[in-house]
Parts: structure tokens; sequence; C-alpha cells
């Protein structure tokens, strides 16, 4: 049955979707040691069991419990987490190839001025940005796969991450 309420924590299942998601997959029977010919327990089952672990105190413990094994095993238990990259432009540089040496390097050309290595992008880097091509208008969408398009960019890569606090 804690099984069940890890499964409801994880998804954010309420009793009733929790029981027909148990009813609906395999994978969950399968997580719980349930076969197909077993009896499966339904909302009321479950909002029973919570609440009886509630009044002795002991779904915190169990919690707990659970996040020890989890990390003894190598696991970091962490909330859902949404994860989005957007490519800053840079203007593109035209730079010789001792420049560009000395910049992979990590160095500052010995022949720019400091006006000239302030317009200069150092941290800027060459990457693939992977988009669809769009249909021309007027032409019949059906009969054009779109293509798999490839553009090279100059810049930097934005990362953001969300991460849904732990309740």
């Amino acid at each position: 049955m804690f099984k069940i309420l890890v499964l409801q924590a994880l998804y954010e299942l309420s009793d009733e979707a929790a029981e027909f998601q148990i009813k609906d997959r395999l994978s969950f029977q399968r997580f719980l040691g349930l076969g197909l010919e077993g009896t499966l327990p339904d909302a009321t089952t479950v909002w029973l069991f919570r609440e009886r672990l509630v009044q002795a105190k002991a779904i915190d413990k169990l919690f707990a419990g659970f996040d020890v094994a989890l990390k003894d095993r190598g696991y970091l238990a962490m909330g859902r987490e949404i994860i989005d990259a957007t490519v800053v432009p840079a203007p593109k540089q035209r730079n010789t190839e001792a420049e560009k040496t000395a910049i992979k390097e990590g160095r500052v050309s010995e022949d720019w001025k400091p006006a000239k290595a302030r317009q200069k992008e150092r941290d800027a880097r060459w990457s693939i940005k992977y988009s669809k091509a769009k249909v021309r208008e007027g032409a019949d969408p059906k009969a054009a796969k779109p293509v798999d398009l490839a553009i090279p960019v100059f810049g930097y890569k934005n990362h953001i991450g969300i991460d849904k606090a732990p309740a």
C-alpha cells in the first residue's frame, strides 16, 4: 500500500486517479507486485490507509526512510523539472587564425588594443539549432513532408531550469 502513496506523490494523483491508473497501467501493477487476476485496491482503501498513517504520525517517517533508501542507492529525489535552452545570437567574429588560437586557449591576442578587446566575443561559440522547414504558402501541406534543418548559430546558450519545490 505504501507503494501506492509513492506513485501518488510521484505522479500527483488523487485517490480516484490512482485507482484508475492502477487498473489501467500494467507498469503500475508490476511496480505494486499485483497480477492481472488479483484484486486491486480502490480509492477508499487508499484513503483509509493514508488516514491511518497520518493518525499514527508515521507517514512522514515512512517517506523520510524512503528518501534515505533512495539516497543510499545513489538516487536524488527531486520534483519535476522543466529545462529550456535558448540561443542568444552574438555578432559573428572576423578573427585571424592567430586570434582564433588565442581565444581557444583563453588568452587575449597581443595585437588587440583595449577598445578592440572589449568588442570581441570571447565566450560565444558556434552551435547547431535544429528546426523544421515551413511549408510554402499555397502549397499542399500533405504533399510535402517537413524537412529537418540544421542551422549554424554563433552565440551563447541561455539555459533555464524550473524545478517544482517539494511539498
